[in-house]
């Protein structure tokens, strides 16, 4: 017999854990937590979660130690992300879920690791950090005697599938995953729940803002730099006349505080004005619109481009980052001409058995932490 959850207080448009399809592979529900507590809990528990805290967000892990990471990115992401879904009436288990679990596949050294381990499998089907988490879900995690990975729900795997919304083309997907993977239980053109917009709009929020945050720490750019941003220009008016009687980081604080206050106080304006607007009353309602209901005003899409091109110009194309970016990319296309060489010296044979040699290698770098990159790069040469 299944076992029922109290979730009386989620809105009919939220995914209900009774309401679940269950998992890949059949298990039996627990009489203490809920199947996206489980989720939840068989992500914090995984090996790729904890490497995470080693891992760069911007800065390289061994910099400095008050700069993000990966694992306190995707804790500010979950944190913003059951604010939304609690004001909402979603279901914060699984927004927390998808938060904490949608960087898994992230490689060492951010977006630069991704961009030269892409170059590195352009002949053996790619790489890509969203895919590789499902990888890493439904593969490459091996803690259970009857499957490999983690068997989450259908539906906390259908929103990681989703972050970024629908996948209409499956080239990639079936090049580094196969879509067979998931037994027919996804249905990959449906929209995702609201759970999975919240917590991909959660992740644009607290990237934005953080990085503006890692910049200025960083001085990579100046609070008055942020006087070009219409919104944060106010919010630099308001508080940079109290620069003589606070430190600067507590001026930061103030205003990337407040940021962050406006854009989810106009994510969730714009959501409930979306829900009332299209009539949205049931999940099956949100699957079929063809258009995102969690989403920014107008407005505020603009200023959110606008922080991005800023950071684009002011942080990611710095000549610091630019210098250092390079170095990294030097240090992952080195690993991986070594180790398709010689996968045997590091990688378990059983993972080469299953493999073809180069997704294998792949699958390694990609769970390598910055430091033990480094270290083993160090080693090598």
């Amino acid at each position: 017999m299944q076992k029922k959850y109290n979730e009386i207080f989620l809105k009919s448009y939220a995914l209900k854990s009774n309401d679940s399809r269950g998992r890949i592979y059949k298990e039996k529900d627990s009489y203490v937590r809920s199947p996206f507590q489980r989720d939840r809990d068989r992500i914090i528990h995984s090996s790729s979660f904890r490497r995470l805290k080693h891992k760069t967000q911007v800065f390289v892990n061994t910099e400095a130690d008050h700069y993000r990471t990966r694992l306190t990115h995707s804790m500010e992401v979950s944190q913003i992300a059951r604010t939304l879904a609690r004001y909402l009436g979603l279901n914060e288990d699984l927004c927390e879920t998808l938060s904490l679990s949608h960087d898994l596949g992230h490689t060492p050294f951010g977006h630069a690791g991704e961009k030269i381990l892409d170059d590195c499998m352009q002949d053996y089907g790619g790489f890509d950090h969203n895919i590789q988490t499902l990888r890493i879900v439904t593969l490459n995690e091996n803690k259970y005697y009857n499957f490999y990975g983690l068997n989450l729900t259908i539906e906390t795997l259908d929103g990681l599938i989703k972050h970024n919304g629908p996948v209409n083309n499956l080239t990639k997907f079936n090049k580094i995953l196969k879509i067979d993977t998931f037994k027919n239980k996804i249905n990959f053109k449906n929209s995702p729940s609201l759970e999975a917009q919240v917590a991909s709009i959660s992740d644009d929020i607290a990237y934005n803002n953080h990085d503006l945050e890692d910049g200025l720490r960083a001085n990579l750019f100046k609070i008055k730099n942020l006087k070009s941003l219409p919104i944060v220009s106010n919010l630099v008016k308001k508080h940079y006349k109290n620069i003589s009687a606070y430190r600067n980081e507590i001026i930061i604080n103030q205003i990337v505080r407040e940021l962050i206050n406006k854009m989810v106080l106009d994510v969730i304006k714009t959501t409930k004005k979306n829900l009332k607007k299209f009539k949205l009353r049931t999940i099956n309602d949100i699957h079929s619109h063809d258009r995102p209901i969690v989403e920014f005003s107008s407005l505020m899409k603009k200023v959110d481009k606008q922080i991005k091109d800023f950071l684009m110009h002011k942080m990611y194309n710095h000549k610091m980052v630019i210098v250092n970016t390079n170095k990294r990319k030097k240090i992952i296309k080195y690993l991986f001409d070594y180790l398709i060489k010689k996968p045997n010296k590091f990688i378990y044979r059983n993972s080469l058995n299953n493999k073809k040699k180069e997704r294998a290698v792949a699958d390694f770098i990609a769970g390598m932490t910055d430091r033990y990159a480094i270290n083993l790069y160090k080693k090598l040469k």
